[in-house]
């Protein structure tokens, strides 16, 4: 597998992004992008390619989670669980706020802290396009920002690491 270094950049946060109004003032904002493999990925419907990137996560990543789960549950913060649970049109644990032709912007909104990611494609960038996630976090409350100062290194590789397995993975 080539270098994740050269699979995944980090880039500038997209201005095109639809979450590009809530960069001002968040505690966590970041934005990795790659290029598309094939031209199938092209293609695809923003909710399944968002649900090959957010399904790529390594098997340490799960484990993690599984661990955060019994860290917050004792914090009052929800867990993976009872997010997933909980009604609304979902990708896992986030809900889908909206979708259009080249973007999908999912995310959570708890006590601690509100999250979104926007998956962004350029279907004129590369061979085949590329696609960029962008993650903005804005924190309620000391539980939040504790919280975001504890994962932020988890989130950085956990987003780089699904961004390559999907493109090793052929975004199939």
């Amino acid at each position: 597998m080539q270098e994740i270094s050269n699979v995944v950049r980090a880039v500038a946060l997209p201005p095109g992004a639809s979450i590009a109004p809530l960069y001002p003032g968040s505690h966590l904002a970041d934005a990795y992008a790659v290029e598309l493999p094939t031209a199938q990925a092209r293609q695809m419907d923003m909710e399944s390619l968002a649900r090959v990137l957010l399904g790529s996560q390594p098997g340490w990543a799960r484990k993690l989670m599984v661990v955060r789960d019994a860290i917050v549950a004792r914090f009052g913060i929800r867990t993976a669980r009872q997010m997933e649970a909980r009604p609304g049109k979902r990708i896992g644990i986030f809900r889908i706020f909206a979708v259009s032709d080249d973007e999908i912007i999912v995310g959570e909104d708890d006590s601690h802290l509100d999250f979104r990611l926007s998956v962004l494609r350029n279907r004129d960038a590369g061979r085949h396009g590329s696609v960029t996630m962008s993650s903005v976090v804005h924190c309620h409350n000391r539980v939040g920002r504790a919280y975001i100062l504890l994962i932020r290194p988890f989130h950085k590789l956990i987003v780089q690491r699904s961004l390559a397995r999907a493109v090793k993975g052929g975004f199939a």
